[in-house]
């Protein structure tokens, strides 16, 4: 009896070192996982460096933050030479961190200016839980605008700045560039929101004629279900919805001509972005959750561009993606066509959807320099490529 006792003993201690090994194994593999999709870092922008790997003495790369009404403001400072110009770069989304799209696609933007990407109240590392998603209107985008457009004056000693929104950036740039002219030398606008609904129904249009000629009976089917030409509350849930996006990236309209998923393009990459801390990469998307419940998120989707701004007292250079359906590009040129500006210059990038500034850099890089930094308009036909 006693040796029997001790075998069974024998065996539950055996069973009792597996059972650890095993939770051993589980919890290394989801902390392997987690490092896969979520590695760590302290968050810290990329350094410039010369020839020699030295760091360039007069580069600037840092997170700075602000506080604006109680709330701090944060935004990505970077660029090769402090002295150059200031640009004030407002992104997409809303939410979405414009820098993440530099990061992936390397352009040579920091080589002219020192670049300001501002991010929103409430989105990414200007994410706090306790903001209340009602509070997030357009005034308080443009008021923020205002304040952080006030600090780069005064930091780096430059009587104006330039200011470039790209998409949801765009409805927040044009109207800063109208309140406040004295502030800036130039608009540029990269895919601009000019009638989204009338955008959002000619992009529709596009995708459900495309995927009934492609015999995708699928997604005719999820499309149809939103009847967004005659229905307001189709229209929200729309814009809400996935499908729209990935309607748009399965046709290479959506965020760049070449991507053709968000969660492969945007969405896991912005898990791995080092320039983030990992829980400010969480917030990238606790931020992007917030914002699209917004008053300014919603008004983003309404605004009329004829309306609001018929005319601007500085410089005005617009960026089109011939592909673009997320803004669509033959509304952005018409009103161009209209727009009132001292100085115009409109830019047709025939292999790009979305984000020409990443999709055709060298050509983006050298219209900033030739023409917006020194002030010149340009014919279209003299910028289209062949």
């Amino acid at each position: 009896m006693y040796l029997i006792k001790k075998a069974k003993k024998r065996r539950r201690g055996k069973r009792a070192v597996w059972v650890i090994i095993l939770v051993w194994i589980i919890i290394l593999g989801i902390v392997m996982i987690v490092w896969a999709f979520l590695p760590p870092s302290p968050g810290k922008l990329p350094l410039f460096y010369d020839d020699s790997g030295n760091v360039i003495p007069d580069s600037i790369t840092e997170k700075t933050y602000i506080d604006v009404g109680g709330t701090q403001i944060g935004m990505l400072i970077t660029g090769k030479n402090r002295s150059n110009p200031v640009l004030l770069f407002l992104g997409g989304g809303p939410g979405i961190p414009e820098y993440l799209l530099e990061y992936l696609y390397p352009s040579k933007l920091t080589d002219e200016f020192v670049v300001c990407y501002l991010e929103y109240r409430g989105t990414s590392i200007s994410y706090h839980p306790q903001l209340d998603a009602d509070t997030l209107t357009t005034e308080c985008y443009l008021s923020d605008v205002a304040a952080v457009t006030e600090y780069l004056r005064k930091r780096f000693s430059q009587e104006k700045i330039y200011l470039l929104g790209h998409s949801f950036g765009t409805f927040i740039g044009i109207q800063a560039a109208y309140e406040h002219p004295e502030f800036y030398h130039a608009y540029i606008a990269m895919a601009q929101i000019v009638n989204q609904p009338e955008s959002e129904i000619i992009a529709y249009d596009y995708m459900l004629e495309h995927y009934r000629r492609m015999g995708n009976p699928k997604m005719v089917s999820d499309l149809e279900k939103y009847p967004i030409a005659s229905s307001d509350s189709a229209y929200k849930e729309y814009c809400r919805s996935s499908l729209r996006d990935n309607a748009m990236h399965s046709l290479g309209v959506g965020t760049t001509h070449t991507m053709d998923s968000v969660i492969t393009g945007i969405f896991l990459p912005s898990l791995r972005c080092k320039a983030y801390t990992p829980m400010e990469r969480i917030n990238i998307w606790r931020g992007k959750k917030l914002v699209s419940a917004s008053p300014v998120g919603a008004e983003s989707m309404r605004f009329n561009a004829y309306d609001k701004v018929p005319s601007l007292e500085i410089p005005v250079y617009f960026f089109g993606g011939s592909y673009d359906y997320t803004c669509c590009y033959d509304l952005q040129k018409k009103y161009f066509d209209m727009l009132e500006a001292p100085t115009k210059g409109f830019y047709t990038f025939e292999n790009s959807a979305h984000s020409p500034l990443w999709e055709e850099s060298e050509r983006a890089i050298q219209i900033l320099v030739q023409d917006v930094l020194k002030g010149n308009s340009a014919a279209e036909k003299e910028r289209i490529q062949d």
